[in-house]
């Protein structure tokens, strides 16, 4: 059987096991500005809607930080893409500054209610069901998006507020052709929720009581009047008033209402936290800590080099790539969380011993996967959680910039469910973002580590992600959408475009592989994905053929002085492009 070039690629021989480094909210790349030369690659931008990416351009073109085109882009995804994020939302911003040299993760992500418990998703001692959890108002977590635009857009932008935002005010109140994407939901997300039932959303995704079809000239005034105010006045115009007031009236509804209150909203602040900047062979991959997964990928790879080798049968590559996914979930699982509630120990998990104990623990391919310990290798953590039972469902949206100063942004934002929670305010729809906690709840039982509590960030498997190569400078940026699946997509990325030689469209475009648990999903509706389907039963694994995923990678790499990118054709996305500033 002839396998794709992936699995044909000769490894290096050296075994590199990671190393923590020191980190701050403002991390060091690894080599600062001394010594760069002038950036001259140009600008680049791609994310899952055309119509993003032609605002992201446009404030490239105008001179504008990459922070000002992700703002920009982003808030015409919320008009566009509604079904994967927006206003009513959260997101996580991964900022480059090329000079000094700094990352800093901007932490986007909703909030728990002041009225949030642990067993709020409990019913006479059972769970409840996700489908009822959904489409609650106890789903419902402040919004971080908004906050996120202004305090990242006060750091960092170069355009005015209002102009960073006039794309997606015009555009709503012009129209856009639904997309056939969004369209295609409809159907579906109406047999199982209640979109089409609830105010607002009904009326506009339902139009006479049918679903939108694809181009349909759709206009939003509502989003158009909300984005206008708060170009005007600021965030304060979404976190106080009377769209404040739209949201909590949504989020206290029936059925199942929630505890949102005016008070809650008010309060939402975004978080500066720390990046991981971490070796990978000759490279340095960056990484947000928690909540977010990110640092998993970078447990991902160091498994994957500790199991790799040259002369490997492709057999044995798949089996790398498949059990380094397996051990990394598995200690993600268990230990992240928010950590302004707890203790997440990424320093004791990526940890020399501990990464090197924890290779020799891999698991047979009918095993059940489980968390290490990381005090069994020597390192200082004792931490006793409850098994994690958090479940998370693919709604979400990624972005990618370069601008043409050499400054980046990696950019993951999400409403959870499709649609979110169904409700609609001010012409956007609210998430259900407190369905990312774990909803079972035990009293007599150790608390999990991602478990609800007042003002608590659910965990996240939101991973953007930067690489820098060994003089420092800007190699890759990266992340994707996919509930659970993100960490997967991802790493597929990294080590398709690291080290398979693959250009970004093809690391994209290749099948997804997601390895969490005792299953693994192979995306068999790709080329070569039966063939891997195959070889993974051949090998002993339990394989669970899937005829689509939700993966939406946007990738950008610098090679050579020149910019490459991806749009994820499982999406409707673009790359955008502009040459380099003249002298």
């Amino acid at each position: 059987m002839r396998l794709p070039r992936l699995f044909l690629a000769l490894l290096y021989s050296s075994l590199v096991v990671l190393s923590i480094s020191a980190c701050s909210s403002a991390t060091d790349t690894g080599a600062g500005d001394a010594g760069k030369a002038p950036w001259e690659a140009g600008a680049m931008a791609t994310a899952a809607n055309p119509h993003a990416v032609d605002a992201a351009m446009k404030m490239l073109r105008a001179g504008g930080h990459a922070v000002d085109a992700a703002v920009a882009a982003h808030a015409v995804l919320g008009l566009v893409e509604p079904q994967s994020s927006g206003l009513g939302g959260g997101a996580f911003m991964l900022v480059y500054q090329r000079d000094p040299g700094s990352l800093v993760f901007h932490d986007g992500r909703e909030l728990a209610p002041a009225g949030a418990t642990p067993g709020m998703f409990m019913d006479d001692g059972e769970v409840m069901g996700f489908m009822e959890a959904w489409q609650s108002g106890r789903a419902i977590g402040v919004p971080g998006v908004v906050a996120l635009y202004e305090d990242t857009h006060r750091k960092y932008g170069k355009l005015p507020w209002a102009t960073v935002l006039q794309p997606a005010i015009t555009l709503a109140r012009e129209g856009f052709e639904v997309s056939p994407r969004m369209a295609g939901f409809l159907p579906r997300i109406a047999e199982l929720g209640r979109l089409d039932e609830n105010p607002g959303a009904a009326q506009y995704f339902y139009p006479q009581g049918k679903a939108l079809q694809p181009g349909h000239l759709l206009k939003n005034p509502q989003y158009a009047e909300t984005l206008s105010r708060i170009a005007e006045e600021g965030s304060s115009a979404f976190y106080s008033g009377a769209i404040a007031r739209a949201i909590v009236e949504q989020a206290r509804a029936e059925p199942n209402p929630g505890t949102l209150s005016l008070q809650d909203i008010a309060n939402y602040r975004t978080r500066e936290r720390e990046v991981l900047c971490e070796p990978f062979r000759k490279l340095r991959v960056c990484a947000p800590v928690a909540p977010s997964s990110a640092a998993a990928q970078i447990m991902m790879l160091s498994y994957y080099d500790q199991f790799t080798q040259q002369d490997m049968d492709p057999e044995q590559q798949l089996a790398a790539f498949v059990d380094a996914q397996r051990l990394a979930y598995a200690d993600r699982d268990h230990y992240f969380g928010d950590p302004d509630f707890v203790t997440v120990p990424l320093q004791q998990l990526l940890s020399p011993a501990y990464l090197r104990q924890r290779a020799s623990e891999r698991f047979a391919p009918d095993a059940i996967p489980v968390h290490g310990e990381p005090e069994a290798a020597g390192t200082d953590v004792t931490l006793i959680w409850g098994k994690d039972s958090t479940g998370e469902v693919p709604g979400t949206s990624h972005l990618s910039i370069v601008d043409s100063e050499g400054n980046a942004v990696s950019m993951t934002a999400t409403v959870e469910a499709p649609f979110g929670s169904g409700r609609w305010a001010a012409g956007f729809l609210l998430n259900n973002q407190m369905t990312d906690f774990a909803r079972e709840y035990r009293a007599d039982e150790p608390a999990q580590a991602n478990a609800v509590a007042p003002g608590k960030r659910p965990r996240s498997s939101m991973s953007p992600l930067m690489v820098f190569d060994e003089g420092g400078e800007l190699l890759m940026v990266t992340g994707s959408p996919g509930g659970n699946s993100i960490p997967a997509y991802v790493f597929k990325s990294l080590v398709g475009i690291l080290d398979w030689n693959m250009t970004p469209q093809e690391a994209a475009d290749y099948p997804n592989v997601i390895a969490r648990g005792e299953t693994v999903r192979v995306e068999v509706s790709a080329a070569a994905g039966q063939e891997i389907a195959d070889m993974l039963k051949s090998l002993g694994y339990k394989v669970e053929e899937r005829k689509g995923e939700n993966s939406g990678l946007h990738i950008i790499l610098v090679e050579g002085g020149q910019l490459s990118g991806a749009a994820d054709s499982r999406r409707e996305g673009k790359v955008g492009a502009l040459p380099p500033l003249d002298p």
